[in-house]
């Protein structure tokens, strides 16, 4: 099964109860306290394994935000929570836990691990010149609020728009 089938994005963490101004400490608490809604929001096959994973490398210590496992994909995935738009420099942060992950955390018979960058905006260009899809890191945003009506219908259009074109796409092969 593809991630692309399984991840999402945006995510809409409304249920959180956010303000408008927050750290990225508050975010992942919020999430540790309403775990069960977050794990909903995920999607199928996600199961907790822990926050703030302690990653050590060359003496120095780093703390992935919150760690899944995913029992459809068969593999880990880490999430990092960033409380502003997509910056190029967290695609080599994400790598760097990934490949951690990979060498001292996968099993036998999994695939190799996942990463999620939760940001509250997108820079689509930077994403795609970046080639995150091939690093097995996703980029996505979170929404604190739920938005209008109109950008949901929107998102729904675009949405349809492309699952049709991968339809598409998959038929000619």
């Amino acid at each position: 099964m593809s991630p692309d089938v399984l991840l999402k994005d945006p995510y809409v963490l409304d249920f959180l109860g956010l303000n408008d101004r927050y750290l990225e400490k508050d975010l992942e608490d919020a999430i540790l306290r309403e775990m069960e809604q977050f794990l909903l929001e995920l999607g199928a096959g996600f199961t907790f394994v822990a926050p703030q994973k302690r990653v050590q490398i060359d003496h120095d210590d780093f703390y992935i935000d919150l760690l899944f496992y995913n029992r459809k994909l068969k593999r880990l995935v880490a999430i990092e929570l960033k409380l502003g738009a997509f910056k190029a420099e967290y695609k080599s942060q994400m790598e760097l836990y990934l490949r951690w992950l990979a060498k001292y955390e996968q099993e036998p018979g999994e695939q190799p691990p996942l990463g999620i960058i939760l940001c509250a905006g997108k820079k689509q260009e930077q994403i795609e010149l970046l080639e995150l899809d091939k690093s097995g890191i996703h980029v996505a945003e979170y929404l604190t609020v739920l938005p209008p009506r109109e950008a949901l219908q929107a998102k729904l259009q675009q949405s349809i728009v492309s699952a049709r074109a991968r339809l598409q796409d998959q038929q000619k092969i």
